[in-house]
């Protein structure tokens, strides 16, 4: 063959090859550009936190988990105050979120959906593993040609409750007497643990901003057992007490009116929390108290067979549901204080916080705080309430009087 055609033969082989490789590109699928991340979930209006109506025969649980983000220069317990949760319910429903400097703009869980403890619907319930109080009022007498609807209410607050070694009493009591403005005549005991810490005691405090008792004061059938509010609101939502139940000054102020002397008092301490809502079980799971000595589950299945009554059962058989092992174990060993639908099919707690709402950073609607009350308080006084140790006065130091005397001023007094 000639040179000069197997030349031309080779560069067409050539070019065919380019060629064939070229059209496998330009032919190869094209990959689609990823999706848009989703828009960011609207901002609502806050639900309401301590006030709520519910079926007492199909609901356990009320309330709804919502997130808000910081602003300014908020701090976790300032949220908690806003929102009307205890220091404590706010802080483990954020695990790693600096309690002081949360970071402006991050979203913070607002743990403001309850399961209701198991416990009679009446009067005042404590549950002191939940650092909260449950009221349940007598339904209003109906007036002629109205029918009952069923629908009941209840309202919850955070608590102050005994610190270690000054435990706050379980079982069931009574309020036997209400006062305004009392007076405080600290026991003996607690006069000593002040002295000792450099923080005497007189022997009685007056009413005014002074007495650890606030504005109200509710006696218990337990001796020197009290209900009360406080001067120290920060406290509020810790063990922090010598066995009373403290409360933000205003929701004592709510509740003052509403609860007649003969209301019951009864104070359970339940760490895990089973309930019924709609279409699911729920579970809420508190830290176990430190000086609770008694035995509890450690994995679900354990849980389960402890924490579920016949009623539940008959409701999971019902509803041809199952609890979600793997994510139960998962509250179990984190224990966030976040009421979950264990009983839904591919739920995690990210996924339902995802889905929970958003609302604004500021007080609800019929909300018991108005803001007028100042809410500032030193990292120092905190710590010491959350310590359990009095907070040591500061004697300010004294100053040599320098000035000159003025000319003609008698000495002596």
């Amino acid at each position: 063959m000639n040179l000069s055609i197997r030349s031309g033969l080779s560069r067409l082989v050539v070019l065919a090859a380019a060629l064939a490789a070229a059209g496998c590109q330009i032919t190869r699928p094209v990959e689609p550009p990823p999706p848009p991340p989703p828009a960011p979930p609207p901002i609502e209006a806050p639900l309401a936190t301590h006030k709520f109506r519910f079926d007492p025969a199909h609901d356990e649980v009320v309330g709804q988990v919502q997130i808000t983000h910081v602003q300014g220069e908020d701090t976790l317990s300032d949220i908690a105050r806003r929102f009307n949760v205890g220091y404590e319910e706010i802080l483990r429903a954020n695990p790693g979120v600096d309690p002081w400097l949360p970071g402006v703009g991050r979203e913070i869980v607002v743990p403001t959906q309850f399961v209701l403890p198991d416990a009679p619907r009446d009067g005042l319930v404590v549950n002191l593993a939940q650092l909260r109080v449950f009221y349940f009022p007598k339904p209003a007498k109906l007036k002629k040609g109205e029918v009952d609807d069923g629908m009941r209410t209840v309202i919850t607050h955070p608590i102050g409750i005994g610190k270690i070694g000054w435990q706050t009493p379980e079982g069931s009591t009574k309020v036997t007497a209400k006062q305004k403005n009392p007076t405080w005549t600290p026991p003996l005991s607690v006069r000593k643990e002040h002295k000792e810490a450099g923080d005497p005691l007189p022997a009685r405090v007056p009413p005014g901003p002074d007495n650890p008792l606030g504005a109200y004061k509710m006696t218990l059938g337990w001796p020197s057992y009290l209900i009360h509010g406080t001067n120290k609101p920060y406290g509020v939502g810790m063990r922090s007490s010598h066995g009373c139940i403290r409360f933000y000054p205003e929701d004592i102020a709510d509740l003052y009116e509403q609860i007649p002397v003969g209301t019951k008092v009864t104070v359970v301490n339940q760490p895990f929390v089973f309930g019924w809502q709609k279409d699911a079980m729920y579970v809420q799971v508190f830290p176990v108290l430190e000086d609770d000595e008694r035995e509890h589950p450690k994995g679900a299945e354990e849980l389960l067979t402890a924490g579920i009554n016949d009623k539940l059962s008959q409701k999971l058989q019902q509803h041809a549901a199952a609890v979600d092992l793997e994510l139960l174990n998962q509250i179990i060993a984190q224990p966030r204080g976040i009421a979950m639908p264990v009983s839904r099919r591919n739920v995690t707690v990210e996924t339902y916080l995802a889905n929970a709402r958003h609302v604004e950073n500021r007080v609800p609607q019929g909300a018991t705080w108005n803001y007028t009350e100042e809410g500032l308080f030193l990292a120092e006084q905190f710590e010491a309430v959350r310590s359990g140790q009095p907070l040591p006065k500061k004697t300010p130091p004294k100053v040599k009087n320098t000035a000159a005397k003025p000319a003609g001023a008698a000495s002596g007094s």
